[in-house]
């Protein structure tokens, strides 16, 4: 057998070896998420298939959404629910967000990757031109703690009773905060206007 034919062979079963590629030359394109709101939640009802999409598992991506947007929420089935109210361009934005971290290879920019660790470290590893790179670890936003009340900050309160003018009151640590327009039970979003000792004095932020 001449040497061309060996090598031949050869360089046919290497082939067979590598990894397939999924796309092939089909334009990768992310499925926007279908949003609803709901009261105060927002709902993405294709959730599932836009995790099926990029080929990564709906609790890594929920994870990341989660701590990116600041919010609480769940995967529901195939949706997922949000607690908040996010725009379509919000989410996929953040979801294009998630994709270049945890999904395009750096290298070739394909999206034929997985995941996998080497020790503690997370990495991306492309099937298609055999790249890989540690992925950054997350780091959380820094937050004051929950002790401290801070003038001019919002956050997301609920109404415990009402005072004797009819302002509802909320409580926050060590904190009554009085908060004018609403009643028992309301969960609203306020901005902290002035703060004396242990009470404060907010005022309810629009949502758009």
């Amino acid at each position: 057998m001449a040497a061309s034919d060996e090598y031949e062979k050869d360089l046919d079963r290497v082939l067979e070896k590598l990894p397939k590629i999924k796309t092939g030359g089909d334009r990768f394109v992310v499925p926007k998420p279908n949003t609803m709101i709901e009261g105060k939640t927002t709902l993405v009802d294709n959730f599932a298939a836009i995790a099926d999409y990029i080929n990564r598992e709906p609790e890594h991506l929920m994870k990341f959404l989660l701590r990116e947007m600041a919010t609480a929420g769940k995967i529901d089935g195939t949706r997922a629910v949000f607690q908040g109210k996010f725009s379509e361009e919000v989410l996929a934005s953040q979801v294009g967000n998630y994709v270049n971290e945890y999904v395009l290879c750096s290298e070739c920019d394909r999206p034929d990757t997985h995941l996998t660790k080497s020790g503690r470290v997370l990495m991306l590893k492309c099937d298609a031109c055999g790249a890989h790179r540690p992925l950054k670890k997350y780091q959380p936003k820094k937050v004051k703690p929950v002790s401290e009340l801070e003038q001019g900050a919002v956050y997301d309160l609920r109404v415990e009773a009402v005072g004797n003018k009819g302002d509802g009151i909320a409580r926050k640590s060590k904190y009554t905060i009085f908060i004018p327009q609403t009643k028992k039970g309301d969960e609203v979003r306020a901005r902290i206007k002035n703060i004396s000792g242990t009470i404060a004095f907010a005022e309810i932020v629009e949502e758009e």
